[in-house]
């Protein structure tokens, strides 16, 4: 008879950057869904604050932390504070991050500066505070997991973010390196166009397109990655470290110029596919169309992908 109780998280306490909606939000549920009390680490109150109570009406212990990746001292004050209420701290889950679109010729230093410090350096950071921590303790050991991009692979962003998200990757395998000796795990998860928010402005067409040139054809939700967050922080993940676990559906393997065909329904349908993004939207309380869309929340990816697909 199978053993899973390796991946069962009872008794771990665990923290989420960004951890608010979205992918982070997803980390949080999965991670307290297998037993974990969860802080959600972000810089949104109110709905940082409604996911911490949504992990406690499961049964777990949460709490709300604001933080701003970027600030050290606000990180390690973030860490201590999760410390202070759960006792210690035995997964760090490093999800925080940003994309500022632009044409990298006209793109100023700003922008790249601010998406920079956020996706690496906040990452660096965080994973800097938890790494710290979880050598003090006893027994001295870990999870760390940072969030990068199939975008550290692929060139489909901007020079910023796809340049962040690499820098996740590599930076991930060289605390695995360093951070081995103290029973240390670090890797990271690279997720493909996962429907939260900020892909709430992505035009129908193109959500179509995703699907006919990803192998499992459908669109990513932010469930799509509960079963990889829960493998990493968890004992069967024990002799992984350093690794870069792509969760794509295997769009980054497709290189056709045409659409790909199917023989079955794919698992999930397109109205399956936008449930949790509506209730994120629902819970920041910003409005959409009949297809889930809002093209005026982040208008720089609705124009983006309209100019790149002549829409």
């Amino acid at each position: 008879m199978a053993d899973f109780s390796m991946f069962d998280l009872t008794g771990k306490s665990a923290l989420v950057t960004g951890g608010a909606v979205g992918i982070g939000r997803a980390c949080a549920v999965a991670l307290a869904q297998a037993g974990a009390d969860v802080a959600i680490v972000d810089i949104d109150e109110k709905t940082g604050t409604a996911t911490a109570d949504e992990i406690k009406a499961m049964g777990r212990r949460s709490l709300f932390v604001k933080c701003d990746v970027t600030a050290k001292d606000q990180v390690e004050r973030a860490v201590a504070q999760v410390v202070e209420t759960f006792g210690k701290l035995d997964i760090g889950v490093n999800n925080a991050g940003i994309a500022i679109l632009g044409a990298d010729e006209e793109i100023p230093q700003a922008e790249w500066d601010k998406v920079i410090a956020v996706n690496l350096t906040g990452t660096f950071l965080c994973a800097q505070a938890e790494g710290r921590q979880m050598m003090r303790q006893s027994p001295v050991e870990g999870k760390i997991i940072n969030i990068a991009s199939m975008s550290a692979q692929i060139a489909n962003c901007n020079a910023s973010y796809d340049a962040s998200k690499a820098g996740v990757v590599h930076m991930t395998r060289t605390l695995a390196v360093e951070w081995g000796r103290c029973n240390i795990n670090v890797n990271c998860i690279s997720p493909s166009y996962v429907l939260t928010p900020m892909h709430a402005s992505t035009p129908v067409e193109v959500r179509q397109r995703i699907r006919e040139t990803t192998p499992l054809g459908h669109v990513e939700r932010p469930e799509d990655l509960y079963g990889a967050v829960v493998f990493l922080a968890s004992d069967a993940s024990n002799y992984v470290t350093g690794h870069d676990l792509v969760v794509d559906g295997g769009h980054t393997l497709n290189a056709w110029l045409a659409p790909l065909s199917r023989e079955v329904p794919p698992r999930v349908s397109p109205e399956e596919e936008s449930v949790q993004m509506r209730r994120d939207l629902d819970k920041l309380q910003i409005p959409y169309d009949k297809d889930g869309v809002n093209e005026d929340l982040h208008p720089e990816i609705a124009t983006a992908f309209k100019q790149a697909f002549n829409l």
